[in-house]
């Protein structure tokens, strides 16, 4: 490991406008250079830009086609990192941009969910010993083809600690629009505090269901390497957060209290109780790019049942179309769904070996007059589908209860 060596990402809000571009400048040369690290940074799209894009794609053409939706995307990261290397040549400081081809992202899999297969910086490492501050397109690789592939939402995350990862850094330091890693959302829970450290299996937790300061996939990998992540603020100064891999202890500690609103809820009735219909829908779901989550399937009735699960409330009309289809074609009974849902999580390493902790958290719900749709539950994690007018008060109720001690 280099302990000399450092990988920063700023993401679109930290470089949004000029004035901030040059902000981020400035903390690169003040936070590291001067202090003698070698520095690379990845950089996200200027605010909306990647929104804009993707609207501008729509105005445009009513055809989907992944291939040029990443060909366009790419432009923006590409945008923000020859503006940041130019605002770092104004500091004095030597700087390069490369795009995810010229850094050696090498990816696969579908257009605009892109997954990393190697990572061969060597141009970056080059510039690096002499002395200069590479500047990288986060959220974008290329594929066997030569090709363009972007990462999915939260990609620049996953391209910094990659980065950080094969260059062998000390650290990948993240900063974001908000100063770490809270209890649950400030916004919603007044009593929200931040916390110093958290562990990789708590964060990709956190991330997975719904907390928004990194991409669960960027947290996965982190993990798998073992690399020390820090969350902090462009803007302001302050603490972060650390992730990273914590000493095992005894006991339960409960986290955080997570929310996501952007989630649907889909349910296939009446399927016929046979060995591989599930693959069959699944399979489907998975050629057309579809995530699910929270897999719940009934008890048979008679000779059928019913498969429940979430998606992305963007890819909802995507899972529709398909299931539908599959409905008709293996004669079940029909397809309904309810995109005025949210799921509300605690986070904790340890849950399942506190039987008490579940009673407590559909007590608190129930006392607050809101009622469950659906329950998933992991080692470190109790996760309840609920109406999504209800979310604000169930993640306020529930950190009261757990993190602020209020019975």
């Amino acid at each position: 490991m280099s302990y000399n060596r450092v990988v920063l990402k700023f993401g679109g809000s930290s470089v949004a406008t000029v004035e901030r571009i040059r902000n981020v400048a400035g903390r690169i040369k003040g936070d590291y250079v001067d202090k003698g690290y070698e520095v690379a940074v990845v950089v996200s799209a200027m605010g909306k830009t990647t929104d804009n894009l993707i609207e501008l794609a729509r105005k445009t053409s009513s055809v989907s086609d992944g291939r040029e939706i990443d060909q366009l995307l790419v432009t923006g990261e590409q945008q923000s990192v020859a503006l940041l290397a130019l605002a770092l040549k104004d500091l004095g400081l030597k700087a390069k941009s490369f795009n995810g081809s010229q850094a050696g992202f090498i990816a696969y899999g579908h257009h605009t969910e892109g997954r990393i297969t190697d990572v061969n910086p060597k141009r970056v490492e080059e510039w690096l010993s002499e002395g200069g501050v590479a500047v990288v397109t986060g959220f974008q690789g290329i594929n066997e083809l030569g090709d363009f592939m972007t990462l999915g939402r939260g990609g620049s995350d996953l391209s910094a600690v990659a980065l950080a990862v094969a260059l062998d850094g000390e650290f990948c330091h993240i900063y974001t629009d908000v100063d770490g890693i809270y209890t649950a959302d400030p916004k919603i829970a007044s009593g929200a505090i931040k916390l110093s450290s958290v562990s990789y299996e708590e964060c990709i937790e956190m991330a997975a269901l719904g907390a928004k300061v990194l991409q669960a996939r960027s947290v996965e990998f982190a993990s798998l390497y073992k690399m020390p992540i820090y969350v902090s603020s462009s803007i302001v100064d302050g603490e972060g957060t650390w992730v990273r891999e914590e000493g095992i202890k005894e006991g339960l500690v409960i986290k955080a209290v997570v929310h996501d609103k952007n989630v649907a809820k889909i349910a296939v009735l009446g399927v016929p109780d046979v060995p591989g219909i599930a693959a069959g829908l699944f399979s489907r779901l998975a050629e057309r790019g579809v995530g699910v989550e929270m897999i719940i399937q009934s008890v048979m009735r008679g000779d059928v049942n019913d498969i429940a699960f979430l998606v992305k409330e963007t890819l909802l009309g995507d899972a529709i179309e398909v299931c539908s289809e599959y409905a008709r074609e293996i004669d079940a009974q029909g397809v309904t769904y309810d995109s005025e849902v949210g799921r509300v999580s605690i986070i904790g390493v340890g849950l399942s070996v506190h039987p008490d902790i579940p009673a407590q958290m559909f007590s608190v719900l129930s006392r607050e007059g809101i009622n469950i749709d659906m329950i998933s539950s992991t080692s470190n994690s109790i996760t309840c589908v609920i109406s999504s007018t209800s979310v604000d008060k169930a993640v306020s109720s529930l950190h009261k209860h757990f993190m602020e001690g209020e019975v």
